[in-house]
């Protein structure tokens, strides 16, 4: 109880990116403290004293107590200008929103990062020589870039150009490894890198996510992947949501190259810890290629964006593309190219054309005679429908409530979120990332949740929870919850719930998807029974529970041996034009075929919508 003479501790909402948990935190307590209670594990080897300068934070929104002489030692003046402080020397003074940078968490998100895989022929822009040229003399003197040019004329290719920064190169390199070299060619028609010989030469494949960025380093020989990691995309503290971002890019003089910068930094990193899980370096990268949604793409190529945020939604550019990779100042080799695919309209990019390419859905329901729907979740959705040869596509903005994001107790992907969830005679049974105490929820465990008060009657067909049910608790209609774990079984003593507007940021999102299915289904004048396969992609497609997903609506209600997770497909067709030049033709192909759909022009979507978010009608 606080006494007359006692000012009672003034508290503020402090937002943690990129794992999505939202805390009330005490003026008094540091950063680091407020964290660490909520059992989120942060780098702190000094013990809070400030000297490891391990726990940095990123300031984004609110106030913050002023820089502290120990934070002005470890930080340098380029850290404190992008907003970097210390957790254990700073406390909040309003509400605030932080980010915490990979290297700061000593446990990692899971970012799912894998994909189904098949067989294709392999095909690459890129050859290598192994070359032994003869040194000049005074009977030949012929240029160095003659010498080489002229050897490769004789495996076939002729008149293959040397790019001019490999030019500059060009004679210490020849010298240092005593002519003896390998040569890495595109095309046959440009010389694109110079190693010693035998080197392994690779291929990087990336998928930039809205939310995580999955990269692969694959033999260029064999086709087989040799290292595999995933980071967090690092222009989250700029918006949870590519729309977000583009408002950033609009509103800032600087913004939309500071995006860009935050990509290219992020994807360089991506490469380093690629590199060291083989013992290779980014010289030996000889080709890349990268996938994203429309939006990512014009961010990460600096392109306008900002139409693509306003109706009519249309993008700078659909087509492929091709770019020097140190033109944009990426870890490779250095004349090495990146290839983005074609977009296919609005918000509908490149990595939809890789998971089309990957699932290979349209060969498919032509041979075998299906109607398929595939869908690639994430914070911004694609949806495509096959059906008596033609290709429609969409796109709806499903949101960040997936990656816990919005929810009251919502994280990310990590140790100690609730992944599933069951309850049993109203006494629920929660299974965490790790099996650690819960201390929130993530995207798979709220769709559990919200799947399991829908089926047991918990909540009605509006979403509202019931009163005098058991765990439901309440100060009046709007502010009712339910009990998920109590705080004694908690890993951090608070209670974890699930509210009203829990409950609604999944509302929105699986009416989204849902709505989005129907409107290509109507357009072909079919039923969702007429659908033979329906194929879901994407992270966190991985880890979703099928018959949670039709329990609230957001698939159709299919036997659950037509749905079909194929994980990170985006990330397998990025692979695949990495390694085919057949596939990139095919992939121009494929999309010639595709009618886009813009869903906030069609005349029922509005009506579908609004139908979409109900969920089914149960009793308790």
């Amino acid at each position: 109880m606080t006494t007359l003479h006692e000012k009672p501790t003034a508290s503020f909402t402090l937002d943690l990116e990129p794992i999505g948990l939202r805390l009330t935190a005490a003026a008094d307590l540091t950063i680091l403290q407020v964290v660490q209670q909520a059992g989120v594990q942060i780098n702190a080897v000094c013990g809070g004293e400030g000297w490891c300068g391990k726990c940095r934070i990123q300031h984004m929104e609110g106030d913050l107590t002023a820089i502290t002489d120990t934070e002005a030692e470890a930080l340098t003046a380029h850290d404190m200008a992008q907003g970097m402080r210390l957790a254990c020397q700073t406390s909040l003074r309003s509400d605030a929103r932080l980010y915490l940078p990979p290297d700061s968490l000593t446990t990692a998100q899971r970012l799912q990062i894998e994909g189904e895989d098949g067989h294709i022929e392999i095909d690459p822009l890129i050859t290598w020589f192994d070359l032994s040229l003869t040194p000049p003399t005074v009977h030949d003197l012929r240029s160095d870039a003659t010498r080489l040019q002229d050897a490769l004329a004789e495996l076939g290719c002729v008149g293959a150009e040397i790019h001019f920064p490999l030019l500059t190169r060009l004679s210490n390199d020849l010298r240092e490894n005593d002519w003896r070299i390998r040569a890495v060619v595109r095309q046959t028609r440009e010389v694109i890198a110079l190693l010693p010989q035998h080197t392994p030469v690779y291929g990087l494949a990336v998928d930039i996510g809205t939310t995580k960025i999955a990269g692969y380093l694959v033999d260029l020989e064999s086709g087989d992947i040799l290292a595999r990691t995933g980071i967090t995309n690092p222009q989250i503290p700029y918006g949870e949501d590519v729309v977000s971002r583009i408002q950033f890019a609009n509103e800032n003089t600087e913004g939309a190259d500071i995006l860009q910068q935050r990509l290219v930094d992020g994807v360089n990193n991506l490469i380093s810890q690629l590199c060291q899980q083989i013992n290779a370096t980014p010289a030996q990268i000889v080709d890349c290629v990268f996938v994203g949604n429309t939006a990512i793409h014009h961010l990460f190529l600096g392109i306008p964006a900002a139409q693509l945020a306003q109706a009519p939604y249309v993008a700078s550019l659909n087509e492929a593309i091709e770019r020097r990779c140190n033109d944009m100042g990426l870890s490779a080799a250095i004349s090495a190219y990146l290839y983005m695919p074609p977009n296919i309209a609005g918000f509908v990019g490149g990595d939809h054309s890789a998971m089309l390419l990957a699932t290979d859905i349209v060969r498919r329901a032509v041979q075998e005679q299906q109607t398929i729907v595939a869908v690639d979740i994430g914070t911004n959705t694609e949806i495509s429908l096959v059906h008596a040869g033609r290709l429609l596509s969409c796109s709806c903005a499903s949101g960040p409530a997936f990656e816990g994001a919005h929810i009251t107790h919502g994280m990310r992907a990590m140790p100690g979120a609730i992944e599933h969830v069951f309850i049993d005679q109203h006494q629920p049974a929660v299974q965490t990332i790790d099996g650690a105490a819960p201390i929130g929820i993530c995207g798979s465990g709220i769709l559990d949740a919200v799947a399991e008060l829908s089926r047991i009657g918990v909540i009605d067909p509006n979403g509202q929870l019931r009163a005098d049910v058991p765990g439901v608790t309440s100060t009046g209609t709007r502010n009712r919850q339910y009990l998920l774990v109590p705080a004694e079984q908690s890993g951090n003593g608070t209670d974890i719930i699930i509210t009203r507007k829990d409950i609604n940021e999944i509302q929105l999102a699986k009416g989204a998807i849902r709505a989005g299915v129907e409107v290509l289904l109507r357009e072909c004048g079919i039923s969702e029974q007429a659908i033979d396969r329906f194929v879901v992609a994407g992270a966190f497609g991985t880890y979703l529970d099928l018959q949670s997903a039709v329990q609230i609506g957001m698939f159709p209600p299919l036997p659950l041996e037509r749905f079909e997770q194929v994980g990170n497909a985006a990330g397998v067709g990025a692979k695949y034009l990495l390694l085919s030049q057949n596939k990139r033709v095919h992939v121009n192909d494929i999309l010639k075929q595709v009618e886009y759909v813009e869903l906030t022009a069609h005349p029922e979507f509005s009506d579908i919508y609004v139908d979409a978010l109900l969920f089914p009608e149960n009793q308790p």
